[in-house]
């Protein structure tokens, strides 16, 4: 493998980091329930009880059962997302690429005296929202700016301008955002989390309506207990069957079901690292999780690079850790998002999503759901499926070993 112009030590990292051999794969098969649907598969695959967080809201719609039913049918098998590591020259390829354009970027950023370069270049144009939580409202600080090309502003909810920590999760970053469960006995609404919600949907997130496509990455940092004790339970025994991260809601969400979503869900009875997308708003979604266990992929005290892509096209999801991808399996067989037959391509819903979620459900504030004890930066949600190399790129863009 070469790697013309790196140092040594990078030249390392990347080999280790790209040969290292994943788990296989594996598929499974789904039935339907009203508020939660397992899948079970051969040989302990996975079954799945799929719950998903969400976004902050302007309006309280209805209160709605805190996991989300993944429900799906058909006898079709769809073998999960393949990783680039069994092909050695296209992981050359890509590696090659992403120190290019890697390269490219701080060139550009040194010439035009920018600073440290955030963003990969090629994907400036996709970038739809990104929020780093260095960009304060003037005239509200609960308030953190999109640096996308939305303009879409989401509110710190209940920790408010002290939800923005000084703990940068990579190069050129300065502060991150705490979101956490506040009481975890109660059934109130005071978990930190982020987010914007309409009922009518957000105008300027269109990018994301009849779209083939979309990404969510971002740098997730674990603080505390995950999963939370369910505050919406009297059993205090009773855990959160699901932990948020970031997501894009559905056109019709009630501030819990999404388009595309990167969350831990109980799969099997374990906690994992999950990518759930849903193509047509009210219909099925479905999940691929994660072979390993979560704890590895996000280890406590620790800044990892997360992303997930989904193809509503083809129907196939990955999942990325460090700029690498992460092996795993699809919790529900058949066709749950419909994509068999006519017309192509096949896109989702034409709807403006309802908003973005951040740290759990109900970004609206009416209802808790699903909180993480962590720190989130630099979150970007593309209205495309990001190439492997482009993780990569991202990932190696900003990481702090270069």
């Amino acid at each position: 493998m070469r790697f013309r112009h790196l140092s040594a030590l990078t030249a390392l990292l990347l080999t280790a980091a790209l040969t290292t051999p994943l788990a296989g794969t594996a598929t499974a098969t789904a039935s339907s329930g009203t508020a939660t649907a397992t899948a079970t598969a051969p040989s302990g695959a996975a079954s799945a009880t799929a719950s998903s967080g969400a976004a902050g809201s302007l309006a309280a719609p209805a209160a709605v059962p805190a996991t989300e039913a993944v429900s799906g049918t058909g006898t079709g098998t769809r073998e999960a997302a393949g990783s680039p590591e069994a092909e050695p020259a296209p992981v050359t390829d890509e590696v090659e690429a992403a120190r290019t354009e890697v390269e490219a970027a701080r060139a550009e950023a040194t010439g035009k005296g920018w600073g440290w370069p955030t963003v990969l270049p090629s994907l400036r144009r996709n970038l739809v929202a990104h929020y780093d939580f260095e960009h304060p409202d003037p005239a509200n600080p609960a308030i953190e700016q999109d640096r996308g090309r939305s303009g879409t502003g989401i509110t710190l909810v209940n920790g408010g301008a002290g939800m923005r920590v000084r703990d940068g999760a990579h190069r050129g970053s300065r502060t991150s955002v705490q979101v956490r469960q506040v009481s975890p006995t109660t059934a109130s609404s005071d978990d930190w989390k982020a987010g914007v919600y309409s009922p009518t949907g957000v105008p300027t997130l269109n990018a994301f309506n009849a779209v083939r496509g979309a990404t969510i990455m971002g740098w997730f940092k674990m603080t505390g207990q995950n999963p939370s004790p369910n505050s919406n339970s009297a059993n205090p025994d009773d855990f959160y069957g699901a932990i948020g991260l970031a997501g894009v809601l559905s056109g019709n969400s009630q501030g819990h079901d999404v388009r595309a979503l990167l969350e831990l869900i109980t799969v099997n009875g374990e906690m994992r690292v999950v990518a759930l997308g849903r193509r047509v708003d009210g219909s099925s979604s479905q999940t691929f999780a994660a072979d390993r266990p979560w704890q590895e992929i996000l280890p406590p005290g620790e800044w990892v690079f997360l992303a997930a892509t989904f193809d509503y096209d083809t129907a196939t999801m990955r999942l990325y850790k460090n700029g690498r991808p992460l092996s795993g399996f699809y919790t529900l067989t058949g066709d749950p998002w419909t994509i068999d037959g006519p017309p192509e391509p096949d896109l989702a819903s034409p709807t403006d999503p309802r908003g973005i979620k951040i740290g759990g459900s109900y970004p609206q504030n009416n209802r808790e759901g699903n909180p993480c004890n962590c720190r989130m930066d630099s979150l970007m949600f593309l209205d495309r499926i990001a190439t492997p190399g482009q993780v990569l790129a991202q990932y190696l863009l900003v990481a702090r070993h270069w």
